[in-house]
């Protein structure tokens, strides 16, 4: 199976289901699926009944970061490595982040890389206690997207985004609890009546308000942000913006990717 969003309407509560589905592969992130989620929450973002939305993962795993798989055919050139963060995965993101839809997240097992990106769009992340969280592509030769790793910072906070960018640092469910990304951790076995129920209350209350709510925390939100954006660091992020996608060639980069295909330690 090649991996798919799958997307459940809205039940008789309001409960609209989205599943990161990509068997074999702890649901690793295709380009295929980028696009996929893109398309899933432009719907949800247009539908009447969607009162919640709950995003997990099937089986064991949430996300265990992009399929590594695909990298070699268009990671190495830069143009296609721009449009695959800026449109494909940046697309994905900015849709969850758009839907006025309030986001549970219910999280188990590994949550990498994408998976971490994915729960950073959700406004409650719930995991388990078993649930491992990081971004080590610092061991893969490349670095994490800049808007890709500006959202990660916003929510994790600048320290841990240090840590799991710079020291390829993964943390447990408690760590990021404590740190104030996770609303709850739970039992494994309580994971998914606890999600449940919280999306159920959710959906109870009053939808108008939810989405206006949802509106004014992302104007908040892009308040906030705009001055750090301002005057020379705004012009340093465009330069850097610019210049982000130019390692795609480098020697670096094809030594990771490759190394983690041949299942070898790298050598950089």
């Amino acid at each position: 199976m090649a991996g798919e969003i799958a997307l459940r309407a809205a039940d008789e509560a309001g409960v609209v289901r989205v599943t990161l589905r990509h068997d074999g592969r702890l649901n690793a992130m295709t380009r295929a699926m980028w696009r996929e989620l893109r398309t899933v929450f432009e719907r949800i973002q247009r539908s009447a009944d969607a009162r919640c939305v709950l995003v997990e993962g099937a089986g064991e795993a949430f996300c265990a970061g992009g399929d590594i798989s695909e990298y070699p055919a268009f990671r190495f050139d830069a143009a296609r490595l721009r449009a695959f963060h800026e449109v494909e995965v940046w697309g994905g993101l900015s849709a969850m982040l758009a839907c006025d839809a309030p986001i549970v997240v219910a999280i188990r097992g590994a949550c990498m890389g994408a998976g971490v990106e994915i729960a950073c769009c959700g406004d409650i992340r719930l995991a388990e206690e078993g649930a491992r969280f990081g971004a080590p592509i610092a061991r893969l030769g490349f670095p994490m997207a800049p808007r890709e790793a500006a959202l990660v910072a916003s929510r994790v906070g600048d320290a841990t985004a240090r840590q799991m960018l710079l020291a390829a640092a993964t943390f447990d469910a408690r760590a990021l609890h404590a740190g104030g990304f996770l609303s709850e951790v739970l039992a494994p076995q309580a994971l998914g009546e606890r999600a449940e129920k919280t999306a159920r209350h959710i959906a109870a209350l009053a939808p108008q308000a939810a989405r206006m709510n949802k509106r004014t925390l992302r104007a908040i939100s892009e308040q906030n942000t705009a001055p750090a954006l301002a005057g020379q660091a705004q012009a340093a992020m465009v330069s850097g913006m610019e210049d982000a996608y130019a390692y795609a060639d480098s020697s670096e980069h094809r030594e990771g990717i490759e190394a983690f295909l041949a299942k070898r330690r790298p050598r950089f």
